[in-house]
């Protein structure tokens, strides 16, 4: 199991399967899924529920839940997984967050997003993250700027699993590497 990772307002722990019920609740929310093409399913959320257990069995490294500590609230999720091979840019580590609509606003997701970058590089020793998003997701291309990603100008890509044509097509990467 790996280490709770703490921030000044976050504690970020390994995902379990006793959070299941707020990772469905999270991706049932409209406005926290605008640019991930709507609220998911009970059975998809289940689905990647069990992904994010496996890769943690398979990689020993994956989705943390994150809790807010004063409240002890579970605000969502941040975390490493390795890209989906038929993305552009992989094979490869992404960063991924996703927290719930009480948690906007404040910095969080780049509080804990840079905690998690930081164990990528620092404690896995990856040469290289990446974040990738829709266009349109001007807040999370805001969060990958703030914790020191830089936008890779030449990686702009259609995603693969959005229709053609779809407004949510067109994404960006942005990239974060181990300084030599």
């Amino acid at each position: 199991m790996m280490p709770v990772i703490e921030t000044q307002r976050l504690t970020l722990r390994t995902f379990n399967g006793d959070d299941r019920a707020a990772l469905a609740q999270l991706n049932a929310d409209p406005a926290v899924m605008e640019f991930l093409l709507g609220p998911i399913s009970a059975e998809q959320c289940g689905f990647l529920a069990d992904t994010i257990l496996q890769h943690w069995r398979e990689y020993g490294f994956g989705i943390y839940s994150a809790f807010e500590r004063d409240s002890e609230c579970f605000a969502g999720f941040i975390g490493l997984m390795h890209l989906k091979p038929d993305l552009p840019m992989a094979p490869g580590v992404e960063i991924a967050w996703r927290l719930g609509q009480p948690f906007w606003g404040r910095g969080l997701a780049s509080e804990g997003a840079r905690a998690v970058l930081d164990f990528g590089i620092g404690q896995l020793n990856l040469a290289e993250i990446v974040a990738f998003t829709s266009v349109a997701n001007i807040r999370s291309q805001r969060v990958m700027e703030k914790i020191g990603m830089v936008r890779d100008l030449s990686g702009d890509f259609d995603h693969p699993r959005i229709a053609t044509g779809h407004p949510l097509q067109r994404h960006v990467i942005y990239k974060f590497g181990r300084k030599e």
